[in-house]
Parts: structure tokens; C-alpha cells; sequence
């Protein structure tokens, strides 16, 4: 028996091959060669095909970082794999921070099992430690914020208070680079990584002073309680050198690098950072008495701290800040010591996050859930 080919048939097939390779191709420079693939499979493999129908290789798996003083692990467990269940994913990897392990290590973890995505449920500390360990890689982390700040979230739009909606983001919403930060406190010491802002001075003390019991009571408000006590306190010299080659030296209440500037409240800190410029925004603000704070809060109240009274920023990619004597320092919201030294700088587009598509936000708007 003779088969003809059809020559129309023949050059569609080599065609959609070509296609199909291009495809993984470009996905696979992004997020590598076996996630494409995975990709692949998986419209090969439609989500909503039974368990029986679909190789469990040919599905996306995430791993669920939990910071159990913040949430009933059990619960939040359940609700993520019912979710992964209902997108056809495999069940998720779910891991406990400790007290020795804030999360870097546990990412760490699920990066050496291969997981699609890496999802962060806690508060800022949680969150910065998974995005330490995630900072540089092609993995995009997912948010469950569950802080007293959630402050990463607040820059990104994130839902603050409908878990199964952060989840489902987690999963399917769209990729973001953003920028992270790197702070020193010692010229040959650690590098840590922030995704929000680091300070020295006033910023700090007050993190370091503010209660836990109170934040769990009050929330944010325990920082205002906390910062009302520290205001009469004394301004430091300071030099601060920005970029290596330019440098001012003052007495200052406190310095600030930030990658973004929104915090608790609706307040903007740093009004002019963005979170993917390549650039930190550095504020310094230098009263000098009570009286003085009052045009300090005027200048934020007002979106003005770039020359504001008192205040005063400048963007860069690199700030050292050397001060007379030890001052507190903060690293996203949490205390990390006191030291005479800081010095930041930004990695541009080092952390991929996952925020809401489009079709999520008018989804969480209506208050509807997907089917």
C-alpha cells in the first residue's frame, strides 16, 4: 500500500514543532528548562482532568514556607492544598520555620526539590528570609502576609487579609521582578538581604522598643506608641557617603535606605522610590527638638521629605553611613543590632514575586471566587 503525504499537512506539523520549540526555548532562558517543559506538559495535561488522568510529573509543585507563631499550620495546609488540588497542582511542600531557621534555610530546601514556586506565610521577617534565599534565582515567590506590617505586600498591592486569595496569586498570578537590597553593618561582615527599607538611628530604636504583646493588641499603632517615647532623644553625626563619590556629613536622628516607601496606614515614607528602578531612595532626617519632629511629620504628612523641613533625600545605588557611635539598626521592620556602620546597595531586578493579573484584581474586587 502506497501512503501520500499531504505537503500542506506535512509543513503544519513541522510547523507547530518549530512552535513548540521556540516556546520552550524562550521559557526556558526565564525560568529554566525543566519548567518549560513542565509547561508544556501541562497543556498537554489540561488542570481540570481527574488525578488518575494526569502524571504527577506533569504538574507544578510549590512549596509552603509557615511561620507557625503567626497562623494554625494545620488549617492554612489544608487550605493550600485544596487550592492546589482545585488548579491542578500536586499537593504543596510544606515547611515550618524555626527559631534557628527564619525561612532562608527551608527555601533552600524546597529549591533542592525543584518546586515551581515558593510561598512565604508569615510577616516581614518570614518574607525577607525566603526572599534572601530566592534573591537571584529564576523562582518567584508568592505571598501569604500574615505580619503585623506586611510590608513587602503593601508595596506590591497584595491582598493583606483573604488568604485563599494570596494563595491563588501565588499560583497563577503574574511574574514581577523588583529590586532587593543589601545591607552591611560591619565593612568585612554579613551581607543581608531587605526587600523594603533599612535604617539607622530613630527608625530603628523604635522597632527595637516596640512590644510584642502590644503589636499583637494594637498592630501597627504599637510602633506610634513606641516612637512618641523615643522623639526626645539626641541627634548623631553621621557621614554618609553616597555612590563613593559624594559625601555630606550632619546630625541626624536617623538614616533610611529604601528600595520602596508605603508603610501601615497609607503613609509614604519615600514617595518617589520605586520598587524596580535600580535605585534606593536614601532619607535623612535631622531634627534637632521636639518642635522640629512637627515639621518632620508635616514634610511625610505632605509627600515632601525630598526637601522637606528637616528631611531630605537623595536616589542612589550604593549609600555608606558611618556615625559616631553605635545606633540601632532595623532591617525591614526587624531589629538587627547596633553598629557605627551600615552600608547598602541595590540589586537590580534580583526577586521575582508573583502579583495579581488583571482578571484577580477584578475578581477580588466583585468578591467573587473563580470556577
Amino acid at each position: 500500500m502506497i501512503i501520500e503525504f499531504d505537503p500542506l499537512m506535512t509543513w503544519l506539523i513541522v510547523l507547530g514543532a518549530l512552535v513548540v520549540l521556540v516556546a520552550v526555548f524562550f521559557l526556558g532562558r526565564r525560568t529554566g528548562a525543566q519548567r518549560a517543559l513542565s509547561r508544556v506538559r501541562q497543556y498537554a495535561h489540561p488542570a481540570n482532568l481527574s488525578d488518575g488522568e494526569v502524571d504527577d510529573s506533569a504538574r507544578y509543585r510549590a512549596a509552603l514556607i509557615v511561620n507557625p507563631t503567626k497562623t494554625d499550620v494545620r488549617r492554612l495546609a489544608s487550605t493550600a492544598e485544596a487550592i492546589c488540588r482545585f488548579e491542578g497542582w500536586n499537593p504543596p511542600l510544606v515547611i515550618e520555620t524555626t527559631v534557628d531557621d527564619s525561612g532562608e534555610g527551608a527555601t533552600v530546601r524546597a529549591l533542592d526539590e525543584g518546586v515551581d514556586v515558593v510561598i512565604a506565610a508569615g510577616g516581614d521577617g518570614t518574607i525577607r528570609a525566603v526572599a534572601s534565599a530566592l534573591a537571584g534565582t529564576s523562582t518567584p515567590m508568592g505571598i501569604v502576609p500574615l505580619g503585623t506590617g506586611n510590608l513587602l505586600a503593601r508595596n506590591i498591592d497584595l491582598v493583606l487579609d483573604k488568604t485563599e486569595w494570596a494563595l491563588r496569586i501565588a499560583l497563577w498570578g503574574r511574574n514581577r521582578e523588583i529590586d532587593v537590597g543589601t545591607a552591611k553593618i560591619a565593612e568585612d561582615g554579613d551581607t543581608h538581604i531587605f526587600t523594603v527599607m533599612t535604617g539607622l538611628g530613630f527608625d530603628a530604636a523604635v522597632m527595637a522598643d516596640t512590644s510584642d504583646e502590644l503589636k499583637s493588641r494594637l498592630g501597627w499603632l504599637a510602633y506610634v506608641e513606641a516612637g512618641s517615647r523615643k522623639l526626645a532623644g539626641k541627634p548623631s553625626q553621621v557621614k554618609v557617603t553616597f555612590d563613593d563619590d559624594y559625601r555630606i556629613s550632619a546630625r541626624v536622628r536617623s538614616v533610611l535606605g529604601g528600595n520602596c516607601g508605603r508603610l501601615q496606614g497609607g503613609i509614604q515614607l519615600l514617595p518617589q522610590a520605586v520598587i524596580d528602578d535600580g535605585m534606593l531612595d536614601v532619607l535623612i532626617v535631622s531634627p534637632k527638638n521636639l518642635g522640629q519632629w512637627l515639621g518632620v511629620l508635616a514634610s511625610i504628612a505632605g509627600r515632601r521629605v525630598s526637601r522637606g523641613l528637616h528631611t531630605n533625600t537623595r536616589k542612589c545605588q550604593k549609600v555608606v553611613i558611618e556615625a559616631g557611635e553605635e545606633l540601632d539598626v532595623q532591617l525591614d521592620g526587624d531589629p538587627l543590632g547596633q553598629s557605627s556602620y551600615l552600608a547598602m546597595e541595590v540589586m537590580p531586578s534580583a526577586l521575582t514575586v508573583r502579583v495579581p493579573t488583571v482578571e484577580q484584581r477584578k475578581q477580588i474586587r466583585a468578591e467573587a471566587w473563580p470556577v
